[in-house]
């Protein structure tokens, strides 16, 4: 089957499905960055003359202080969420002595299952 030279590109080539480069496509040089949330929170912090986290607080607490029980739920989910979000984390304070002994007895458990999965057999 013959190509046509539709087809073919300047090198001879099949051109593939998809197209290829555009001209004039892609982010323009010299483009600024897309708005990110340290930028954001930057913005605010200049505009307000305070920071993001005073004027979070202010408003849960006028919320609070209003008794608008629904909006200060929304902020206790806002703040509870963000707390746990950077708590959520694991620290092993065992000493090594009881990990060590903790290893020795999973090996040995593990050894008994096997030696009862063989005697089954």
């Amino acid at each position: 089957m013959e190509m046509k030279d539709s087809n073919l590109t300047k090198l001879g080539k099949p051109k593939g499905k998809r197209g290829g480069a555009r001209a004039n496509a892609g982010r323009p040089r010299g483009s600024v960055d897309k708005v990110t949330i340290a930028s954001l929170l930057a913005a605010v912090d200049t505009a307000s003359g305070r920071s993001y986290t005073d004027l979070l607080t202010e408003d849960f607490l006028n919320a609070r202080r209003g008794n608008d029980h629904g909006l200060t739920a929304k902020y206790h989910n806002l703040i509870l969420n963000k707390v746990m979000a950077t708590m959520n984390s694991v620290e092993v304070t065992s000493p090594q002595d009881e990990v060590d002994a903790k290893t020795a007895a999973f090996t040995a458990a593990l050894a008994k299952i096997t030696e009862i999965a063989a005697t089954t057999k």
